[in-house]
Parts: C-alpha cells; structure tokens; sequence
C-alpha cells in the first residue's frame, strides 16, 4: 500500500536509507505459490488525494515500487513449523496501556500503520527507526489523508475480526475500536481523569480529539499544525499504539495477566512461563494475506516461540546449535567469531540506531560540571579505539544528537567550528589539567551501572582510558530489566549509566529524537532540565516547513554538542544472523527480540515468514 501525503518531503532521507539498507536472500528461485484453503482475498488500495492550506513539498515518487518481483529469490512460501527466537529480558507488559516494559504485543495486537512486505530490502529494509513516508504502510489503515494541516483521516480495512477469544469473540474489528484504545491509552474524552504510563510519551499530549464519523473511518484532530510531527506519531515503534480490545479490558479491569490478551492480530499467545517462554499459535481467522502471493492467507507459521535468554553467551550457543533460528544486537567480536565457528549462518550489517554513550548524571557533582564532562572526554581516544577495536570498520567522530547517516538533517561534524573539534578531542594532559582545576587533582572515583547486554569489552577499554587520567571507574552489570526499573524508570544511579540504546547518532524520527534531552522525559536518566534545550521541543511542535524544522534539529544537534552532557563514544555497525531455513528476514529492525523495548514489529512480519523445512531437516535439526 503507498499511502501519499503532502509536505513531508524527506527524499533526502531515503538515500541515507538505502545506505543503511541490506539484503539478505536465498538462491532458491521460486515458479509457484503455495497456498491454504481460502476463499478471501485482498482488498484492492485506493488512496485519496489529500489538501492542505500549509505551505507544502509534495514527496517525491517513491522508487518502492517493485517492478521485477524480488521476492521471488526467497523461493516458495511453505506453511508450517515453528519460528523460535531469544529475548534478552522477561516480558515486562501485556497491556499496552501499561507500556514501558519488554513487550511482544505487537505480535497479536496490531497497529494502524507501518511497514510495507512490498518494499525491497534492496531499497529500504527498515533497519531504521526512522521510515520515510513512502515507506509507511497500513496495518489496520486501508488509506489516510490529511485533509488539512492538523486533520489527520484514516480509513480503517473492512473485514478485519477480532480474534475468536472471548470476549471479543470474532466480531468485526471498526472504528469505535480505534477511538476508544486511543482514548483510553492517552488520556482522551472519558479517559482524561486516567493517568496511565503511556500519558507520559509525549507525543500525543498533542492530540486533541479523535471521532469516528463512520464504522470504518477515523478523524485525529491535533493541536500541532506540523504535518512531519503527525506522521511521526502516527507511524511508531513502539508498542503504546497496540489497539486493545474493549471487551477485554472491561471484563477484567485491565490485560495485565496474558490469559486476558486478545487483538486482530496473526498470533494467539497460548502460553507463558514467566522469566522462559511464550508460546504463540497462528490465528487461523487473521484477515491479512501474501502481497506478494496473494491467494495465501497469512501467517505462514503455526506457531511462534520465544525463549527468554537474559544472556548473550547463552543466546549466542542457542544459535549456533540451531535452537533458535536468529539473533540481532550482535557485536563485531562476536560476528567474527560466529562466521569462523558457523558459516552456515546467514549475516547482514546493518547501522545502529544509536551510539553507545557514557551518561553522567549531570544534576549531581562532579558531573554537573561541564569541565568534568569535557575532561572525561578528552579522556578517550576514539580516533584508537575505532582502528583497534573496531577494527577501523566504523567512523571516529563524535556524534551529537542525529546520525550522520540522515542526509540533510542535525549537525554534520565538518560543519563544527575547530573550538567544538578540539573539546572532543583525545588530549589526556588537558584531561588531567581541566580535572585538577575543578577541584579533582588526584581524579575521582565513580561507578557506571551498565545493561549485562552491552559491550563489557569496550567498558574495560573506556575503564582503563579514564583511569590513565585519575577517574577510577567501577563497573556493575544488571540485567536489563533491572537496568530498566533502576535507573530509566527509578534514576536511581548517583553516577554514570549506560545502556544497549545510548543516546546519541539517533536515526528515530525527529520529533522524538528531540525528546531525547528534554526536562522530565523517561529516557532522560542523565537528568538534564534544561529550558533551552526544551525551547527546541516546543519549536519543532510548532513548525510549519520542512525547512523550519531543519534549522530546529540543526540547532538542538548544535547545542547538544556544546553541552557535553553524553560522553560520546564511536557509531559503528551491529550484526544479525540468521539460520538459512529462516526465509524473509532482511535485517527488519525490532522484528527478531534483542532491542530493548520488544519485537514491535513482531507480528507484521513474522507472519510473512517462513520455513524452509525440507532444508532445516536436510541440516539435522
């Protein structure tokens, strides 16, 4: 489905896109579809044209558009057998409206929109948060428009059902759902008394009202004329969006407990066992069929596991004995060693959606000193610490707030004046100097409480580089849903943090990018309150160009860099690796488990792959 909208024109991004983007594929040819018993098909897209009164870029023709049927080397679609896949903490939530914890609703609880099956990997992959608008498609959107600059009009699919559970019991999927999840999860019309976890993701604090004008049409009125701002919250990767079932959540209170859930969605959860598994089944009634072969209805899988493997060693064995079919958030040592010890495997690089950073809490001493942030970056060699330990496979520059990689957009490092330069720069002796002058001449000792799935490797790098200079560094390892309670929800740490996502080189959509640093926000653990910085928020809100908006993310990324308030460590590539069974997967982001917040795309397209059962078997497993 291309959905086309006014103003939003990001074709730069697409290039910095098919640059992150790569492609993972067979050399199976496939001639034939196979496909189940049914008598449904797919309904044919028609998307309105949309006006606006805003000044306004119309996007450019998407080069999407597949022409030479690229799937066709994945081979044959088979229906059957079972997808298994690791998670690196317990599930955390199973009601949206509680959000914030390790989540993999998105596999029965779908979404108005989000990606596309139709795009080639080659072109874009989605192996970044950030998605163009020609590459957002529809979940539970036929189409949409905005029919002005802060009227945002979905049309939902028609013949879309509620899972047969009670107490939705197969009913038709509508409108009246849309209006009330949105309402009931933000904070809206008879829910505005609520005060629910995900009132606090602030993008839809923007939202004023939503209506249902029809039994299959819905009206997003936002208090933000900024178009670029409406497609970013309309197009998430989080779970919060999840429409829930109403039924459900009057019946019980709320979906807390998992024999509760139920959504529109290709997965049944069936079982759970807290801190091992969850086992999902294929909902035999899922509305959704192959775009590519259209006679089959989806999923393709019977069923869905994942395993709950806190640690990456343990993670790593499964996947080398075939116990799981994939893994993402693989490290570069890690990597190597997987293709000497597996080559069987099947890899992809792809970019990571941010640096890892050192955060010092900066509302508390000695971090609250920016000569102590900036002696602490001296500190590092990253120049050294790229061709060592990287092997030279990734960029040495510091990064600010938006990665390089978004062509056009922050505040590329050849633009930084040489002053910024210099302060970034690998300069021990001034390191040394800058902590004695603010009152640290014998250097300090401080601790960093880091997620046990980051790099401990590059920890004991940046460990010894801070203690050549006087920092003496402890390191102490949490499990990540601990980390999680204990310094991003709790901020319960009195020193540095860090976690598998740091916060720096974002390729998250912009709006959210700025809410990185901003006073109050969840992600801020560094606990920066800064009326400056936030001004830069309120700003993006309100813009009404694209170029307007530009100079804003320039001018936060500007600022950021001059604060110091990340130490900054490199950007480099992260690895997935796939059992070559495993047919579809392309480095989709957030689809396999290792990211910290769930598998949101989990159930898009996991129920477009497929197993290559005869090869599995033909390898011993």
């Amino acid at each position: 489905m291309k959905n086309k909208i006014l103003w939003l024109g990001l074709s730069v991004l697409i290039t910095a896109a098919m640059l992150l983007a790569s492609c993972n594929t067979s050399t199976t040819t496939a001639t034939t579809t196979t496909s189940q018993p049914a008598t449904s098909t797919t309904t044919t897209t028609t998307v309105k044209s949309s006006t606006t009164t805003s000044t306004s870029v119309p996007v450019s023709t998407s080069s999407a558009s597949t022409t030479g049927k690229w799937w066709d080397t994945l081979g044959t679609p088979q229906y059957g057998g079972t997808i298994t896949l690791s998670i690196p903490q317990d599930i955390g939530s199973f009601d949206p409206y509680y959000g914030g914890g390790y989540t993999i609703t998105p596999a029965w609880m779908e979404k108005v929109v989000g990606p596309m099956w139709t795009v080639d990997p080659k072109v874009f992959n989605y192996s970044m948060l950030f998605v163009p608008s020609d590459y957002v498609g529809g979940y539970l959107a036929q189409s949409w428009e905005l029919t002005d600059a802060s009227t945002y009009i979905v049309h939902l699919r028609q013949g879309v059902h509620w899972q047969n559970i009670p107490p939705a019991n197969g009913r038709e999927f509508t409108s009246a759902d849309v209006v009330w999840s949105y309402s009931h999860q933000f904070g809206l019309g008879s829910f505005t008394t609520h005060a629910p976890f995900s009132a606090t993701y602030t993008v839809f604090q923007n939202l004023s009202s939503l209506t249902a004008p029809d039994k299959y049409t819905v009206i997003f009125k936002w208090k933000t004329s900024n178009p670029e701002y409406i497609i970013e919250a309309m197009d998430p990767t989080d779970s919060e969006q999840s429409i829930a079932n109403q039924e459900a959540t009057a019946q019980y209170g709320d979906l807390k407990d998992w024999h509760h859930v139920v959504g529109t969605g290709p997965f049944m959860l069936t079982d759970y066992v807290t801190g091992s598994s969850a086992t999902l089944v294929r909902n035999p009634n899922y509305w959704g069929y192959d775009e590519h072969f259209p006679k089959n209805q989806l999923p393709y899988i019977d069923s869905l596991k994942y395993l709950i493997i806190p640690d990456v060693a343990t993670t790593l064995a499964a996947l080398r004995t075939g116990k799981i079919d994939a893994m993402d958030n693989i490290g570069l040592t890690d990597s190597n060693n997987l293709k000497k010890t597996n080559p069987e495997l099947v890899s992809l690089t792809y970019a990571t959606s941010n640096q890892p950073t050192i955060d010092p809490r900066v509302d508390v001493a000695p971090f609250k000193d920016i000569n102590v942030r900036i002696a602490m970056q001296h500190a590092l060699d990253l120049p050294t610490i790229t061709s060592s330990y990287y092997g030279g496979t990734c960029s040495p520059l510091p990064l600010t707030i938006t990665s390089y990689a978004m062509t056009g957009w922050g505040y590329p490092y050849d633009q930084w004046p040489q002053s910024l330069k210099d302060s970034y720069s690998y300069n021990p002796t001034l390191a040394k100097q800058m902590l004695a002058a603010a009152g640290f001449p014998n250097g300090f000792k401080t601790d960093i409480v880091a997620q046990n799935t980051v790099d401990m490797d590059l920890l004991q790098v940046v460990k010894s580089y801070f203690a050549a200079v006087g920092i003496t560094m402890d390191i102490r390892p949490m499990a990540a849903a601990d980390w999680t309670a204990y310094v991003m929800r709790g901020h319960n740490q009195d020193a540095l943090a860090q976690r598998q996502a740091g916060g720096l080189g974002l390729n998250y959509a912009f709006i959210r990018q700025l809410s990185r640093y901003q006073t109050g926000y969840m992600t801020n653990w560094l606990m920066v309150a800064d009326p400056t910085y936030d001004a830069f928020y309120t700003q993006a809100v309100a813009a009404s160009s694209i170029d307007q908006l530009k100079q804003i993310v320039h001018d936060a990324n500007k600022y950021v860099a001059e604060q110091h308030w990340s130490i900054s460590l490199v950007q480099c590539n992260l690895f997935t690796f796939n059992e070559p069974w495993l047919k579809g997967y392309a480095g989709q982001s957030f689809t396999i488990g290792g990211g910290n917040a769930g598998p949101m795309f989990a159930g898009y397209f996991l129920s477009r792959f497929w197993i290559d059962q005869k090869l599995k078997k033909s390898m011993g497993h």
